[in-house]
């Protein structure tokens, strides 16, 4: 029996995490799949005879998430044939814990590894290859977090996500609402003046939402639903019957731009205060 923990990208809601341990459960020789949600890891045991993890992480992906895993390329002194090559293919991907995949490329002469670097260090990988009788050439010990690296990029892409929505958002909220309340002078009931709010609307609904619809997407291939699918439907119900009325204004003159596009920003904000949290905390 072995123990692995996998750190998982993509989980928005506890169901998500029910998802990936049910798709796990399905590989033979799980003896126990528990998904964290809080921080975003997968904590498994299974029978090495019966499945690896290979095996488990794509079965992680194919439930439309991602794995934080590392991948690097060195290259390999010592090699003569193919046969070689497969020596050290199979030496990395069947006697180590932690290599995801690892391709050798004879004629170029290097490896191209996918890894998880907290279960298994650059130095153990050279090590091994030792052993068999070639030189790894990975030109230092340091080990690059990229958990941590995924994590900052997360927070960047979360903040300047919000940014654009609360520039946008803010303006056509703060419009739409001084017309409802009659604030604002009879031209805000212009039929340009909608039009201006789809202009404000349609970069928080397809850039700042952006990522809702991917999920949405991921979780509906696979039958499934999560907080993406939600978010997904109940915003663009909004922005696109407020679509409608622009092109067929007979049918109605009230639109719902600034709905959709304040229930994005602020989702949108939790999850970037979610994503500061954990790159604390991890």
């Amino acid at each position: 029996m072995k123990k692995i923990n996998i750190p998982i990208s993509g989980m928005t809601c506890a169901n998500c995490a029910m998802n990936i341990e049910r798709s796990v459960k399905k590989l033979p020789g799980i003896m126990e799949a528990n998904i964290n949600f809080a921080s975003e890891e997968a904590n498994i045991q299974f029978d090495p005879n019966k499945t690896d993890i290979p095996q488990i992480v794509e079965k992680i992906e194919k439930a439309g998430f991602s794995v934080k895993a590392s991948a690097i390329e060195f290259p390999v002194k010592g090699m003569t044939c193919a046969n070689c090559a497969m020596n050290i293919e199979r030496t990395l991907n069947k006697k180590l814990d932690g290599i995801i995949s690892a391709n050798v490329n004879f004629a170029s002469e290097r490896v191209n590894v996918k890894y998880l670097p907290q279960k298994i260090a650059l130095k153990e990988m050279a090590d091994a290859i030792s052993k068999i009788g070639f030189e790894a050439i990975i030109g230092g010990d340091e080990i690059e977090d990229e958990e941590e690296k995924a994590r900052e990029a997360e927070i960047k892409d979360q903040t300047r996500k919000f940014i654009v929505g609360v520039i946008f958002a803010g303006t056509l909220f703060v419009m739409s609402m001084a017309r409802d309340f009659k604030l604002l002078g009879q031209w805000s009931h212009e039929p340009w003046v909608n039009w201006f709010f789809l202009f404000l609307a349609t970069p928080v609904q397809f850039y700042t939402g952006w990522d809702y619809y991917v999920g949405a997407y991921k979780n509906l291939k696979n039958f499934t639903a999560n907080m993406d699918v939600l978010v997904a439907l109940g915003s663009s119900v909004a922005y696109f019957y407020s679509l409608f009325i622009l092109f067929f204004p007979f049918l109605g003159e009230h639109v719902y731009f600034e709905t959709s596009a304040v229930i994005i920003t602020l989702i949108k904000l939790g999850k970037m205060l979610e994503a500061r949290t954990k790159g604390r905390t991890g």
